[in-house]
């Protein structure tokens, strides 16, 4: 019998890839999930205002560790700018077909969006946050004190989500994906993921911050805390962040 994983792998490898929307000439999906034009949202200010650390790369990726615990200590909302930017930020728009950013992406799709859990962050209520890659912005989902319990009973009792200054919770919206290569795409949004990750954990470093990422959660109670479908838009992926003790 053969198991889910090894169907998978078996389905989307590149021989098995059906023509694909975009060789179809269907037009591309949007560039970003849609904001509310009513919605409520929060200029970022400048990152590279910030203290960085002096370490140079090397001993950035040797320091490189999961941590999970934090001060009782806010970052300041310029910091979370700049993790914001080094994880997502786009740096070019292509014809409004594609974006190139400060991680790499298969097709340069770049199919992840970013929700923040913010528990402490300078200037910011408590609550859920998407951050709006393409105006670098920060659009306001819903400001809540006790969200994070939920997220934390989603996330099988990992209490040290409670204790980060903010979580991050990758979204893939899988079409963005699709629309250029079919099947595999589910192959690729997983790569994207961990980029997205790394650079996480490496720009941390220069802000004497530390990182744990998390894999294990409820996919169908997350996706449903966060008004997904669970099958165009699901939770790929999750990290917290703090101050190092």
């Amino acid at each position: 019998m053969i198991s889910a994983g090894e169907e998978f792998i078996n389905k989307t490898k590149y021989q098995n890839m059906n023509l694909s929307d975009q060789m179809r000439g269907v037009l591309p999906p949007p560039l970003q999930m849609p904001f509310p034009d009513n919605g409520e949202v929060i200029a970022l200010p400048e990152w590279d205002k910030i203290t960085f650390s002096e370490k140079d790369i090397i001993t950035l990726i040797n320091l490189r560790q999961s941590v999970r615990n934090y001060q009782e200590k806010n970052i300041s909302l310029p910091e979370l700018s700049y993790l914001l930017w080094c994880t997502q930020g786009v740096k070019e728009v292509i014809s409004n077909i594609a974006t190139r950013r400060t991680v790499p992406s298969a097709g340069a799709r770049h199919a992840l969006e970013t929700v923040l859990l913010v528990n402490k962050v300078e200037g910011l209520e408590a609550g859920i946050y998407r951050y709006l890659s393409m105006e670098h912005q920060l659009g306001v989902l819903k400001r809540d004190n006790f969200i994070v319990n939920d997220i934390v009973k989603a996330s099988f009792g990992q209490d040290f989500i409670r204790h980060s200054a903010v979580t991050f919770i990758w979204i893939a919206v899988i079409y963005r994906m699709k629309w250029r290569y079919g099947e595999r795409a589910y192959r690729y949004i997983f790569l994207d993921a961990g980029h997205v990750a790394q650079n996480l954990y490496l720009a941390a470093e220069a802000i004497d911050c530390g990182v744990c990422a998390i894999a294990a959660f409820s996919d169908d109670e997350l996706n449903s805390l966060l008004n997904l479908d669970g099958k165009e838009q699901f939770v790929i992926y999750m990290a917290t962040l703090g101050k190092k003790i």
